[in-house]
């Protein structure tokens, strides 16, 4: 494959063509040239007005669904998502049937071949079956190409799962990531508790279960010495305390999703099942402190939680709705839709997700491998039910205006387009 983008705008902070505008030349998966004015035979050429490139999106917390639950989402159909989203890497949690604890299941993912426009990675889970009593076969998975280590959607809840699982793999350098919830806290909660749940008649979840699993998750790994990433995270108050933790030297990261930057509980109002989710949807004060927090780059990096769900599992009562959003195709719109400037998402979706997690980050740069996503960043769309490319279609941005389009991805010899 031989493709040129003509007069694309880059975006690629902290490298030398970072702002410019240049001609780029891609031939055989990988970035030939990049000048001013290229004059050279293509298979394909592109010149749209407004286009910008920047290094491909990483998307570290998602639910394929597969094995077990093809009903929700495939590899196939959840890579197919990722990468109108933009994204290039994609990581795969371990909340499987059977949940993927061992080297055969790791192995089962990543030696699966099918043309697809994302490099796929598999996230192993911590301890067996997810039930956070005996740790799973990590070095194996490790062994076999885990990217890193979760029980995903059932984190760990015991302290002392939490200290040996660090312990563990700070051996062979591996990384934890936890969601950051404690599950005994109201376990039955449906909705962040506050005015909102009480005038609902919902019963509520604190915004405790969040601060208790945070600071002591902190504490454990700094006593391990260890690398945490905590994600979910909903406060401002817990971006401070990881921020905090970090000028102490202590190697955690932390990353927020972008509908608890666009919605809160008000928006609960008519039972909405769609913005059911877990962590819950705070207070509309706490959701505009935490998008400050991101603007003001205090904030690692955005995941979209990309959980999808079953028609039959979110239409019915808000009670036995089932939480969780496909909202990884609309993750750099929902960025954009909030006002972030193109630096700051490159930031949380590339560059500190690839370097959290040891990812390349070859830049856009001549003799770098492509590795890109192709992005229209003032272009208004609304997002449409046909449109959506995940097999679920529990995306609460369904027929809402958005700002920004993701115009294609490239990833080596393979070119995916969206418009």
């Amino acid at each position: 494959m031989t493709l040129l983008l003509k007069k694309a705008r880059i975006i690629d902070p902290d490298k030398p063509l970072h702002g410019q505008t240049r001609d780029i030349l891609v031939r055989h998966g990988q970035i030939a040239e990049v000048a001013e004015d290229i004059d050279a035979p293509a298979e394909t050429v592109i010149d749209e007005p407004g286009l910008q490139v920047a290094p491909g999106f990483v998307e570290t917390f998602a639910d394929a669904g597969e094995p077990g639950t093809e009903f929700r989402e495939t590899l196939d159909s959840a890579a197919a998502a990722a990468a109108a989203g933009g994204c290039t890497h994609l990581f795969v949690g371990p909340n499987t049937v059977p949940v993927r604890h061992n080297r055969p299941t790791v192995e089962a993912i990543l030696q699966r071949t099918f043309p697809s426009p994302v490099r796929i990675h598999a996230i192993g889970a911590v301890t067996r079956d997810t039930l956070g009593k005996e740790l799973a076969e990590m070095h194996d998975m490790r062994a076999a190409g885990a990217i890193a280590f979760s029980d995903g959607q059932a984190p760990i809840q015991q302290a002392d799962i939490l200290v040996k699982a660090l312990q563990f793999v700070k051996a062979f350098d591996g990384i934890i990531i936890q969601l950051a919830d404690d599950g005994s806290l109201a376990p039955h909660g449906l909705m962040h508790e506050g005015v909102i749940s009480t005038q609902l008649g919902l019963l509520g979840r604190p915004a405790l279960a969040e601060t208790l699993t945070v600071s002591r998750a902190i504490r454990i790994c700094a006593y391990t010495g260890s690398r945490l990433h905590l994600t979910g995270i909903t406060l401002a108050s817990s971006v401070e305390e990881i921020w905090q933790a970090q000028a102490n030297g202590v190697d955690v990261t932390g990353a927020v999703t972008p509908h608890h930057l666009m919605f809160c509980d008000e928006d609960l109002s008519d039972y909405d099942t769609h913005l059911k989710v877990n962590p819950p949807l705070r207070s509309r004060a706490e959701r505009d402190v935490l998008l400050q927090a991101v603007k003001a780059g205090q904030v690692d990096m955005v995941s979209a939680h990309h959980l999808p769900q079953h028609l039959d599992h979110k239409q019915c009562e808000f009670e036995y709705a089932r939480p969780g959003i496909a909202g990884i195709q609309t993750l750099f719109p929902s960025l954009r839709q909030l006002g972030l400037e193109m630096d700051l998402i490159v930031r949380l979706l590339s560059q500190r997700p690839r370097r959290t997690f040891g990812l390349p980050d070859p830049g856009v740069l001549p003799g770098s491998p492509a590795d890109l996503v192709l992005l229209l960043p003032d272009d208004s769309f609304t997002l449409t039910a046909g449109m959506v490319r995940s097999r679920s279609a529990n995306n609460p941005l369904i027929g809402r205006p958005l700002k920004g389009q993701v115009f294609g991805t490239i990833l080596g010899d393979r070119w995916e387009t969206f418009q």
